[in-house]
């Protein structure tokens, strides 16, 4: 099978082309809470089971969610359903967040910590990695991971500046190692 990637990319630039600017962020928003269910390994099965009409799997996720999609997204999730690739919703979110981000001059960030980050200290660092990234303004998603012992991992796109105290104790044992 093709890579997943691969079939997401027509999909979300036909959607990022047909979405107005004021329509970028709450169908984002949308894309991303749609994509959260086939994260279960359940409703993948379904997706992919071949008895299960394209029209009864639509209306079993209409049925999961909390509020009506907009209706270009509904006609969007009837193509996917139609065409089978509603497996690749997470994909095209995510590349749909992408472009939206782009055309915003931002991008994400996830930055990980071996403590939690918040207020000034978020602030500053953000301050900091923004100068580094071009300018661009960094959505941070901040994940705590105490194997880090110190310092911070900031991953933004396919860049990954790692200053933590774990990998620099990893690089200092393979220096003494060799």
């Amino acid at each position: 099978m093709a890579d997943i990637a691969t079939i997401a990319r027509p999909y979300a630039e036909a959607l990022f082309a047909s979405a107005k600017p004021s329509d970028l962020a709450p169908w984002a928003k949308q894309l991303e809470d749609l994509a959260t269910f086939f994260q279960n390994d359940e409703l993948l099965a379904l997706a992919n089971n071949p008895k299960l009409s394209s029209n009864d799997l639509f209306k079993l996720i209409e049925g999961l969610l909390q509020s009506k999609p907009d209706q270009s997204l509904t006609n969007f999730l009837k193509l996917l359903a139609n065409n089978h690739r509603l497996v690749a919703l997470p994909e095209i979110a995510q590349q749909f967040v992408a472009m939206k981000n782009q055309s915003e001059g931002a991008a994400e960030a996830i930055i990980t910590s071996a403590f939690p980050l918040e207020g000034g200290a978020l602030k500053d660092l953000l301050a900091s990695l923004k100068s580094r990234f071009g300018g661009k303004d960094l959505r941070p998603t901040v994940i705590v991971d105490p194997e880090l012992i110190g310092g911070v991992r900031v991953q933004v796109g396919d860049e990954v500046l790692d200053g933590s105290i774990k990998t620099r104790l990893v690089q200092m044992q393979t220096n003494l190692s060799a």
